[in-house]
């Protein structure tokens, strides 16, 4: 059974790896193809120069995303059939041989920095060098550390509860720990869905009221129209980091914030903040982001209760490269490997996505403008350097939102 699941993982492993490098040369091979033409429907708005700059954008991105995942696969050989993780098991029992829990946590804790180290130099080429070229960093190098540190320091303490929390668990809570894991895992989500707008976020951005009076009213009417009730309606600094701008809703229950980022506040006008925003309270009237932490939690729960049955199987740690049969060695490889199983799902999940922003579009049209919503996505479009010209494949089994020129048709059909 060990072999079984040897030549399994290394037979979807590259699988996964031959389609993922398939599809990122067949974006790249698309949009360079149409890269010197702008599609008849974004003419009138977009120069060919803003469409020339999105498709070697996007062209810069897949090309280090491509690299990116080369990179994490021999990674994730190495941790496993690599004696990686075993290795990583063996220093921490010498070092720490009596108090299995705080070896376990020292053993996922390593991994994990590992890969981070490993990613570093990627988000730091992205940053400096992709983003940089195209004229969208406005972080500097101080500031990016400082995010680091900032990110690890916020992780640990609030990762490392959850994690003793978790290993307690699989050692001490009998034959169903991983229920009792899952209901804590779940508490904890929710908790973070309700504190991170107010006590987290602003650890890496500044949060102002929304100052302009004529649109916060505007937008205080939209927000009453459509049942919305938030704590405020703030603008975020992403001008400091990025000059990509967005908006979106922040928080659960009572917590619940509007957040403009002051990039988008400045390109659009009036009319078109209040398009975008109605899109985004299409999310909410729609239910979408309680379906998707649903979706999550259901997901979650069928991964513990099939993690509950594998811990007690040796061929699952063999299978993986692994001799130590331990909760915590269990739980790592579940969490490194699962990907690897589930990549399949992927194009399901991005067209549940792709279909709930088609709601959104929607819903916006109906309770705003169409005509505002599509001025206000043709320039987010432009500024944002997004490609017109995805390959469909591509876009397909990726793409969260719609491809620019489908989405814009449909909503043509609000605006005659």
């Amino acid at each position: 059974m060990a072999h079984t699941l040897t030549f399994i993982f290394i037979g979807l492993l590259a699988f996964n790896t031959i389609i993922r490098f398939w599809l990122g040369r067949r974006q790249i091979s698309h949009v360079q193809a149409n890269r010197n033409e702008v599609p008849a429907a974004f003419t009138q708005n977009i120069a060919l120069d803003a469409h020339q700059k999105a498709a070697d954008y996007s062209t810069a991105k897949t090309s280090l995303g491509l690299s990116e995942m080369l990179v994490q696969a021999l990674l994730l050989l190495a941790f496993t059939l690599g004696g990686g993780l075993q290795w990583i098991d063996t220093v921490w029992t010498t070092i720490v041989p009596n108090h299995e829990i705080l070896r376990g946590a020292l053993v996922i804790c390593s991994a994990l920095l590992i890969s981070s180290l490993i990613d570093l130099p990627f988000d730091y080429y992205k940053t400096f060098v992709v983003d940089e070229r195209f004229g969208f960093n406005k972080m500097t190098r101080q500031m990016f550390f400082m995010d680091l540190i900032k990110h690890s320091v916020v992780g640990l303490l609030l990762g490392a509860p959850l994690l003793f929390a978790a290993l307690w668990l699989m050692q001490g809570a009998g034959e169903y720990w991983w229920f009792y894991l899952w209901v804590v895992w779940t508490v904890f989500n929710i908790l973070m869905l309700a504190v991170y707008p107010t006590f987290i976020a602003p650890l890496f951005n500044k949060f102002t009221p929304l100052a302009d009076e004529s649109l916060k009213a505007r937008i205080e009417t939209l927000l009453a129209k459509c049942g919305f009730k938030s704590q405020g309606l703030f603008v975020m600094d992403g001008s400091t980091r990025s000059s990509h701008g967005n908006a979106y809703f922040t928080g659960f229950g009572s917590s619940k914030r509007v957040v403009f980022f002051d990039t988008l506040l400045e390109r659009l006008n009036t009319e078109e903040i209040e398009s975008v925003l109605a899109h985004e309270l299409g999310h909410f009237k729609h239910h979408h982001v309680i379906k998707r932490v649903a979706m999550i939690f259901f997901m979650s729960f069928i991964g513990l209760a099939l993690l509950g049955w594998l811990i007690d199987q040796s061929w699952f740690f063999q299978g993986l490269g692994v001799t130590t049969e331990s909760t915590y060695m269990a739980l790592l490889l579940f969490m490194l490997v699962s990907p690897v199983f589930l990549f399949v799902i992927r194009p399901l999940m991005a067209s549940y996505s792709r279909k709930n922003e088609f709601e959104a579009d929607d819903y916006a049209a109906k309770n705003a403008s169409a005509k505002h919503l599509v001025e206000a996505l043709v320039k987010l479009y432009r500024d944002n350097a997004s490609t017109l010209t995805p390959d469909p494949l591509h876009s397909a089994f990726y793409d969260s939102h719609p491809p620019a020129s489908i989405r814009i048709l449909k909503l043509a059909a609000y605006t005659g």
